[in-house]
């Protein structure tokens, strides 16, 4: 699998742009959601407002269900209220404004010092969104961190993952890179023998660089999908 190439990507937004707005427009499950959908080299970044969390994730699984769509990314306020999203080893970037960042060295953008290889100083299900951007490839074992993403998060919460592909250049070229991680991967994280923490996988992709995935907590493996649904993302 070779890396798309930034062209292909732009034009494939520009496609999945239009497809979108179609789908608002003709599918009545959408309609009152006011949600603004944007895309990023293949990333839908969802911002704006919504009544309930029952209408973000309809909303997140009918873009996710594109063809072309690498992650659904979102900051939506829900019946009123902002989200609570964490940054965690954000450096100097935060994947949104407003979002919390979490590192262990300061920047002007962490507002939280931490380090994330250790309990995080959040309270159980206390957590509607965590970014764990380019971060578990730097950790010996990532594990505990899942696991403490997974602590924090609200039952309806999501982590979005994304770390870079095994086979891509990059993956081996930055020498800090001590994990490498594939789509299969995830799979494993989502249901770990033993793991008392398992994850329902709502998205995971391979653009030939990167993998991206969104994770959201589950509080009994009977809760698992099927293979039919993890057939849309793993072998």
């Amino acid at each position: 699998m070779n890396p798309l190439s930034q062209e292909r990507l732009r034009k494939r937004d520009r496609f999945l742009d239009q497809a979108v707005r179609e789908m608002w427009k003709y599918d009545e499950r959408l309609q009152g959601i006011d949600v603004e959908v944007r895309f990023d080299r293949g990333v839908a970044h969802l911002t704006g407002e919504v009544e309930s969390a029952a209408q973000l994730a309809t909303a997140r699984a009918l873009v996710g269900r594109l063809d072309g769509v690498l992650a659904v990314w979102d900051r939506v306020r829900v019946a009123g209220r902002d989200p609570v999203v964490l940054d965690l080893g954000c450096g100097a970037q935060k994947q949104y404004p407003g979002n919390f960042g979490v590192d262990l060295y300061p920047t002007p953008k962490v507002d939280v010092l931490a380090d994330v290889s250790r309990a995080l100083p959040f309270a159980d299900g206390s957590v509607d969104r965590v970014f764990l951007v380019h971060i578990l490839e730097h950790l010996i074992d990532f594990l505990p961190l899942v696991d403490e993403v997974h602590r924090i998060l609200r039952p309806d919460g999501v982590a979005f993952v994304l770390s870079p592909w095994w086979q891509y250049v990059n993956a081996v070229a930055d020498p800090t890179h001590v994990r490498m991680l594939d789509v299969q991967t995830i799979k494993g994280i989502c249901r770990r023998p033993g793991s008392k923490r398992p994850w329902y996988p709502l998205h995971a992709s391979c653009d030939g660089a990167s993998i991206f995935a969104e994770l959201q907590p589950l509080s009994d493996e009977a809760e698992f999908p099927d293979e039919t649904e993890l057939a849309r993302f793993f072998d």
